[in-house]
């Protein structure tokens, strides 16, 4: 069965960037921020969820930033192979 969609990126997939992205923020950025919310005084939802917005921004761009890097650096999110040219000339 062929597969719906296909993608030959050239360079960073940023499709796998993304979503390795997103999934470990969740996994690392939700306890980071429930551990610093222990050393302050958030007496309110509102500013309960400022900081766990505020906090959250600083983990989500350093993961980005960090995936980007180890994307390029090791051609990820590849298969881990290079694309053969006679793929495209199958269709």
């Amino acid at each position: 069965m062929q597969p719906v969609e296909r993608s030959n990126p050239e360079g960073v997939d940023f499709g796998w960037v993304m979503q390795v992205t997103f999934v470990t923020t969740i996994l690392v950025g939700a306890p980071v921020v429930a551990a610093l919310s222990t050393t302050v005084a958030l007496p309110t939802w509102e500013s309960r969820v400022s900081f766990a917005v505020r906090v959250g921004a600083i983990i989500w761009i350093l993961v980005a930033l960090g995936v980007y890097a180890y994307a390029r650096r090791t051609e990820a999110g590849d298969g881990g192979s290079k694309a053969r040219k006679s793929d495209d000339s199958s269709e």
